[in-house]
């Protein structure tokens, strides 16, 4: 199997009207926002997406919209099994592929409990691996409903049976992610950083790209990152410090808080959520969105 191709995958949200249905005309809008930015690809029916707050009739609606509006050329990879059984998990999971995803990402904490070993994890894991079509495989170390991370040993034994191509890495722990990489050399397996305050050196150490919530804020500036880090890099350093301070805007109210940053770039959509309430986005955190918008198109303008 080909390395997947480098660069940043943002973790698309997902819009909703004001009735709580999926808005595929917002949808549409995000995807020709991404397209825009010159992201590499798109990771959809992820958590940023509400997967666990969507039926899987609307995992599934959601994912073949979005293939089927994709530019040309652009990579998409999709999650999308929520289920704690792991029968259920691969029935849906079997269905999600055939709609044409290019990679299909397991979510690490949906093989065991969060008191259950890694013997069991890779057990499972690796099963179902086995009995899924030949498709590209990654991982998501998604923080909901607990984290579960791919130790060093874990990813040697994962990465060894060559199915498996990309890793969200949610570590946010550089020497643990120079481990992985090093455990992962010689295969497929690539690591794609979702922390924004390390993704300078994850890139230096061999990490493949980024796939964070920040990519649904300024993706442009990550774009120019992961372009940049090893050429030029003063100015990579620059667009570092950066995106690593705006990232704090993670832990306001998102995924709320992105929506309405897209809104403020233009984008057609609002910023109802399932999995949060958007009327505890008051006007103090919209101000601050809003600094951090006009703060950003000025950054911009100044670097790219």
């Amino acid at each position: 199997m080909k390395p997947f191709p480098r660069g940043v995958y943002p973790t698309m949200v997902t819009p909703f009207t004001a009735d709580n249905k999926v808005d595929y005309n917002g949808v549409l809008e995000i995807i020709q926002w991404y397209t825009k930015k010159k992201v590499d690809g798109i990771f959809a029916i992820c958590q940023s997406s509400e997967i666990f707050f969507l039926s899987f009739e609307e995992r599934l609606e959601l994912l073949k919209f979005i293939l089927a509006n994709r530019p040309a050329g652009m990579p998409i990879i999709a999650s999308g099994h929520v289920a704690d059984d792991i029968p259920t998990q691969l029935k849906e999971a079997k269905i999600l592929i055939e709609a044409g995803a290019d990679a299909y990402i397991f979510i690490s904490n949906r093989f065991a409990s969060q008191e259950q070993d890694d013997a069991l994890f890779l057990r499972n894991l690796l099963a179902a691996a086995d009995v899924l079509d030949n498709i590209p495989l990654g991982i998501y170390e998604c923080p909901f409903p607990y984290k579960r991370l791919i130790t060093p040993d874990a990813m040697r034994e994962i990465a060894a049976t060559g199915r498996f191509a990309f890793l969200k890495d949610t570590c946010c722990d550089l020497p643990q992610i120079a481990q992985k990489l090093e455990a992962a050399k010689g295969t497929p397996m690539q690591i794609y950083n979702a922390h924004s305050g390390s993704l300078l050196e994850s890139l230096r150490l061999g990490c493949a790209g980024f796939s964070g919530v920040m990519a649904n804020f300024h993706p442009e500036l990550y774009v120019e990152l992961c372009k940049i880090y090893d050429s030029d890099p003063e100015r990579a350093q620059k667009v570092q410090d950066f995106v690593g301070f705006a990232s704090l805007a993670e832990w306001q109210l998102y995924p709320v808080n992105a929506k309405y940053n897209l809104m403020l770039d233009g984008v057609k959509i609002n910023y109802f959520t399932r999995s949060k309430n958007h009327n505890d986005f008051i006007a103090p955190r919209k101000m601050e969105i809003e600094q951090m918008y006009r703060t950003t198109q000025r950054f911009i303008q100044s670097v790219l």
